[in-house]
């Protein structure tokens, strides 16, 4: 599997097939920060497949790219739509160990031991009513080349859309699990971090439960992983981070639906117990905090922290443009809009 930096992908964008994926390691911020990455801008191309590849192009979902441009086409945006690429992002609030999974943003954090790095994964979640659950655990087993046996209740649901599954699926191409899975310590060990044979459905709520991951992805992270690590999964739709340089930043995703018809992009917002502290009594910090709760862009709003947060804004966008090749363009900034309130 390539692995390449952040500053890497925004030159070899133009040259990934279209369902290679190029994980990104990110350098560890310093102590007292969770800022990391820093987002890029994209115009789409003629010869571009759909949102899905481009995303995949930056280690990213379409759902992320449409978090962070609400006004493009949903599939196949026109050529010459300039896309903001939200690579840029805060750490999940969980412990830097092992592998950490926040679903709202649909991203598998893995902490290698030993090395000040983080890697950053897309990934597939269970959908509505089959939800990958919130949890601490470990990895429990690994296993390369793996069978699938259809689970009764994923046999019963396909027999009713007039599929019959096959009572064990072998190791192969049509695997449903791809190359390599590893199985959590959960429950009865049900839920599973594996490849698919079904590339676009990574970035997707699809799954019965399960972690989906890319196969160039799930090869690299299944050959670091060592049995017994740590895992955590957790559900932040909200990140929040005050930087060492005293500059707050807000990170919002839409929130999981609870079902199927549910409009994520107004669904109230779960806000953690310490946020209204976080926030203070600013009456222009709420501001922004609220117009950043309301727009839930999915890439972080600088909220607070004077001339540095107007310059850090200002410096948050690296071209990812790809005409013949790479080249890069004026940095621009994005603004938050409309506003809900903070209770």
């Amino acid at each position: 599997m390539k692995r390449v930096s952040l500053l890497a992908v925004t030159l070899l964008a133009a040259a990934v097939a279209p369902h290679a994926a190029l994980a990104v390691d990110y350098p560890l911020p310093p102590a007292g920060s969770r800022l990391v990455g820093v987002n890029q801008s994209y115009v789409v191309q003629e010869g571009d497949r759909n949102l899905q590849s481009i995303a995949r192009r930056f280690n990213s979902s379409a759902l992320l790219l449409l978090e962070a441009n609400n006004t493009v086409a949903p599939v196949w945006p026109k050529p010459g739509t300039q896309l903001l690429i939200p690579t840029q992002l805060i750490l999940p609030d969980t412990p830097r160990e092992g592998i950490v999974v926040n679903l709202p943003e649909l991203r598998l954090y893995y902490y290698p031991p030993g090395k000040d790095i983080v890697q950053v994964y897309p990934i597939g979640i269970g959908q509505v009513g089959l939800e990958t659950p919130v949890m601490v655990t470990r990895i429990s087993q690994k296993i390369p080349n793996p069978t699938w046996t259809p689970p009764a209740g994923i046999r019963a649901r396909s027999l009713a859309k007039g599929i019959e599954l096959p009572k064990v699926v072998p190791a192969g191409p049509g695997n449903p699990l791809g190359r390599y899975a590893m199985r959590l310590a959960k429950g009865n060990g049900e839920y599973l971090i594996h490849g698919t044979n079904a590339p676009d459905s990574v970035g997707l709520r699809v799954s019965s439960g399960c972690i989906r991951m890319n196969a160039d992805d799930i090869q690299s992270l299944f050959a670091q992983v060592p049995w017994g690590t740590r895992v955590e999964i957790v559900n932040q739709p909200v990140k929040y981070t005050q930087e060492p340089d005293g500059v707050r930043y807000v990170e919002v995703h839409r929130p999981l639906s609870q079902q199927l018809e549910e409009n994520t992009q107004t669904a109230p917002l779960a806000l953690p117990a310490d946020f209204a502290t976080f926030t203070g009594d600013d009456a222009a910090t709420r501001q922004r905090v609220n117009a950043a709760l309301t727009r839930r862009a999915g890439y972080p709003v600088a909220v607070a922290g004077g001339a540095a947060a107007s310059s850090r804004a200002a410096d948050a966008v690296q071209s990812a443009k790809v005409t013949s090749g790479a080249e890069r363009a004026e940095a621009g900034s994005l603004e938050a809009d409309k506003a809900v309130q903070v209770q």
